[in-house]
């Protein structure tokens, strides 16, 4: 997923969006730990890419796919402390200014991740 052209590096990162949204991959890729940080740590690395070789098309889905692990609440956790610093530093807004809709799942995924508490219920 990280070497290529853009298009192939798009059409494999599209391919773990795929198995990401099936609830099954996502179960499987976030059972353990050394599964979900491989493929987090491939993801990170390519964000870091686009920050000197943007692409909207990479980034949209590889801003799904951490929106996808994100539903994990062990891998929510984890993505606290992992996700691009690209990502926090609001590196893409204006390179996607010109795409409201990725722009909003990008805010999305900081809210999920950073901003909103998943704490457990409270017993009565």
């Amino acid at each position: 997923m990280e070497t290529g052209s853009e298009l192939s590096k798009t059409v494999a990162t599209f391919i773990v969006q795929k198995i990401l949204y099936d609830d099954i991959g996502l179960t499987y890729i976030c059972a353990t730990a050394p599964r979900f940080y491989a493929v987090s740590s491939v993801l990170s690395n390519m964000v870091q890419q686009l920050v000197t070789q943007p692409s909207q098309r990479l980034l949209k889905h590889i801003i799904r796919c951490y929106l996808r692990l994100a539903d994990n609440p062990r891998a929510r956790d984890a993505l606290r402390t992992c996700l691009p610093d690209a990502f926090r530093m609001d590196t893409f807004v204006p390179f996607l200014q010109e795409d409201p809709t990725t722009s909003r799942w990008l805010r999305q995924l900081l809210d999920t991740v950073l901003v909103q508490n998943y704490a457990a219920p409270q017993e009565s």
